[in-house]
């Protein structure tokens, strides 16, 4: 699908340091896209800019300030045609009864109100442009519970919601509202992160099994964001092969 001004659309990838992030500015890139990258690290999207030919900002979602400086910067120098809200993460795989408040805290903070105070600033950009995309990437964690989960659940849940009552929110409007559910995906930081390093315990996630990789989930974004404007992909789910749910991995070498 191209702008109404069939110029190169343009999208803002959020979370693009690494991962899911990363191989979607990429694939846009390969696809003719002009492509805005941000994220905390500046050094890994220096690289990434340099590799790709995006533009970058580096920004932290959790910061109003840098969010704004962030849509700001997008304003002036071309404006938007969709934003992929992929920064987010989980920490540690606690139960209730012993959950880390300041884990969670953490995770509502960047997951959701990062995503929402993405979405709420690039909305009037998205009006602009004629023709606007919001891509949420969350997990199958918004769409089932597991033992250790709760709090990664919760704000994927949560997550989930704010995309779904945007879209009806929106309705009428040319803007789409699409949700990316991946499951497991083999990045090098998810994890790693969410055990704090510990590589052992992060390998042991995607043993004995083939797990989607990034560029799988960026594919997915691309096709979606692809689509003919009349055509919304309100949900699409992307698992390995050998997952079936949340709790059950066929561990049989394939």
């Amino acid at each position: 699908m191209t702008s109404p001004t069939d110029r190169p659309r343009r999208a803002l990838v959020t979370g693009a340091s690494s991962g899911i992030g990363a191989a979607t500015v990429r694939r846009l890139r390969a696809d003719g896209w002009d492509v805005v990258a941000t994220a905390r690290r500046g050094d890994r999207l220096a690289a990434l800019a340099q590799e790709t030919g995006a533009d970058t900002v580096v920004a932290d979602v959790t910061r109003d300030d840098d969010v704004a400086a962030l849509i700001a910067h997008v304003q002036e120098t071309g404006g938007l045609d969709a934003v992929v809200n992929n920064a987010g993460g989980a920490l540690g795989q606690d139960t209730v009864e012993d959950a880390d408040l300041d884990g969670w805290r953490a995770m509502y903070e960047l997951n959701v109100l990062g995503t929402l105070r993405v979405t709420k600033a690039a909305l009037p950009l998205l009006r602009a442009s004629g023709a606007g995309d919001v891509l949420v990437v969350t997990s199958t964690a918004a769409h089932g519970a597991y033992p250790g989960g709760a709090g990664y659940t919760g704000v994927k849940h949560a997550e989930r919601m704010l995309a779904t009552t945007l879209r009806w929110e929106l309705v009428g409007e040319p803007i789409r509202v699409i949700e990316i559910a991946p499951g497991a995906v083999a990045t090098e930081e998810f994890s790693l992160v969410r055990f704090a390093g510990d590589a052992e315990r992060a390998a042991k996630v995607y043993e004995g099994y083939q797990p989607l990789v990034a560029d799988d989930v960026a594919d997915t974004i691309a096709w979606t964001l692809s689509r003919p404007a009349h055509v919304n992909v309100d949900l699409l789910v992307v698992r390995p092969r050998a997952q079936a749910n949340n709790t059950t991995t066929a561990r049989t070498g394939v």
